[in-house]
């Protein structure tokens, strides 16, 4: 918890290097500098290929060519999502020795917006867990305590920008893979709606609820990060009147969703900040059954011949997972698909009642590692229990730091409709400018 990059924002970076007061060649040698090797949140580094990208980026900004707010700042990139020449891993025995041929597409974007990508973050076994400690590679320390689950599956993400030791990563999310690590080691994590930053060249793991997202040390950044990655973002009008004053936060309505299973403190602390939002109810347990049905289905079908052919070569709780996978019978999945369009259209209209949705995004602190069983039920669905419906739904979600419980991080969910992202963001910075 002290490299460089801790606390400092894109906007500062930027200032720093368009005045002349930082290069990229010397924010690629903090960031290499940073890395704690007891963490293990990387598991390749780039320092050859990040240091000739860095000295092109100075040359250009130099020149006059400025590729805007990520130009000449340093990124992480999650394991499975491919970097040109460098390994990916997929946290797995399988792929031992696997060098990507090509970059992934959000990594070419991230190229063409200027990023440094310095090296690649671990990840829970072809990112198919919450807990970010199963991997080939070793399991992911929580900078907060090391002795802790960071969360998963982007694990190393969360875990390099909350210790400092770059501003900016790239995770994936299917089931909350962005937004647990990021809950659970006290940065932002953003995932947008469903295909709006493209997967070609990301493993797949499940391709209806896969998305790329972003971590960053807060909101705002990450913020920038999806605007490099899509376009100039898109103001959405609200749907209802923005109402001062009754709902608790002055950029619009918000509805509290309460957590089915949670920490009484945890829940208190995150519900603190919208004192005023009135509940409404979300069926968790059907929006869980239509989630396993469609990702164990997905999942089982990328992995069938390998489940078949080198099974010794999976961890053995990430095959024991693949094995019931591959016993979900087919009307399971059409069953879950025909659900899916039913919640689809209710949760729209609470959309259409409320500016956004809030509540939090993990319901417990991060437990200790290599823990199954926590005191609120079995860990694994506990930690996708608040994720993943916007994954089932394809709805835009960001968590943001939300204050400590017991000296652990908590963070808060904002979740939206596709199109409202900016309302988000909002959100979250009037909530860091609410007075503690």
């Amino acid at each position: 918890m002290g490299g460089f990059f801790a606390g400092r924002t894109l906007a500062d970076l930027g200032q720093a290097l368009r005045s002349g007061k930082e290069t990229a060649q010397g924010l690629v040698e903090r960031a290499l500098d940073s890395v704690d090797p007891e963490l293990n949140a990387f598991v390749t580094l780039d320092p050859e290929g990040a240091g000739a990208a860095a000295r092109w980026a100075d040359r250009e900004l130099a020149s006059g060519i400025d590729r805007g707010p990520l130009h000449g700042v340093p990124v992480a990139v999650k394991d499975i999502v491919d970097v040109a020449g460098l390994p990916t891993g997929m946290g797995s025995a399988h792929f031992d020795g696997h060098v990507a041929a090509g970059d992934a597409e959000c990594v070419a974007m991230l190229r063409n917006a200027g990023a440094v990508i310095v090296g690649k973050t671990g990840t829970q076994e072809f990112a198919f867990g919450a807990t970010g400690d199963v991997s080939a590679s070793g399991p992911v320390r929580n900078p907060h305590d090391r002795a802790r689950m960071p969360g998963g599956s982007s694990s190393g993400s969360a875990a390099a920008v909350a210790a400092g030791a770059v501003p900016l990563a790239i995770g994936t999310d299917t089931g909350g893979s962005v937004r647990i690590p990021a809950a659970f080691c006290g940065v932002a994590g953003f995932k947008p709606a469903h295909g709006a930053i493209p997967v070609g060249g990301v493993f797949p793991l499940s391709p209806t609820l896969d998305h790329v997202g972003v971590l960053a040390g807060s909101a705002a950044d990450c913020r920038i990060a999806y605007r490099a990655l899509t376009g100039p973002e898109q103001a959405a009008p609200s749907p209802v009147d923005p109402a001062p004053g009754g709902s608790g936060d002055p950029r619009g309505r918000v509805a509290w969703i309460d957590p089915p299973a949670a920490d009484p403190e945890v829940v208190r602390t995150v519900r603190a900040l919208f004192p005023d939002a009135p509940a409404e109810p979300l069926d968790f347990a059907g929006l869980r059954e239509v989630f396993i049905a469609i990702e164990f289905s997905e999942a089982y079908d990328v992995h069938a011949e390998r489940v078949a052919d080198a099974p010794e070569l999976y961890q053995p709780s990430l095959l024991g997972r693949l094995r019931e996978a591959g016993r979900m019978p087919g009307w399971r999945l059409v069953r879950a698909l025909r659900e899916r369009e039913r919640y689809v259209r209710e949760v729209a209209e609470l959309l259409d009642r409320y500016d956004y949705l809030a509540m939090p995004t993990m319901p417990i602190t991060a437990p200790e590692l290599g823990a199954t069983e926590v005191e609120f039920g079995p860990l694994t669905a506990l930690l996708v229990s608040l994720t993943s419906p916007w994954n089932v739904l394809g709805l835009p979600a960001l968590s943001v730091p939300a204050g400590t419980v017991r000296g652990l991080p908590v963070g808060a969910q904002l979740i939206t409709r596709r199109g409202a992202e900016s309302v988000l963001f909002d959100a979250a910075a009037g909530l860091a400018r609410k007075p503690a």
